[in-house]
């Protein structure tokens, strides 16, 4: 059969200058699609994390744990990057 979701497009997040530096909060512990929702408003980009944080993160889920310091991607950044 020819059943697939779709191809795996990986999108790089590039380092901006004021990318924020965040500690993660007990409410986003192992939620990236939470924190996503909260600052870009849609879960849909849980992604960027681990894009943006090759560095931090392996797993984008488990390694976004309480006390972990990411960098976030400001919302207008962010819309600059994808093209939207």
């Amino acid at each position: 059969s020819n059943e697939y979701l779709d191809f795996l497009r990986p999108r790089g997040i590039p380092a901006s200058a004021d990318d924020v530096l965040y500690e993660i909060e007990p409410q986003y512990n192992y939620r990236p699609d939470l924190l996503a929702y909260d600052m870009y408003g849609t879960p849909k980009l849980w992604w960027v994390f681990a894009q943006r944080n090759m560095d931090i993160m392996e797993d984008p889920i488990y390694d976004l744990k309480v006390g972990t310091k990411i960098y976030l991607p400001k919302a207008s950044a962010l819309k600059n990057a994808l093209g939207v």
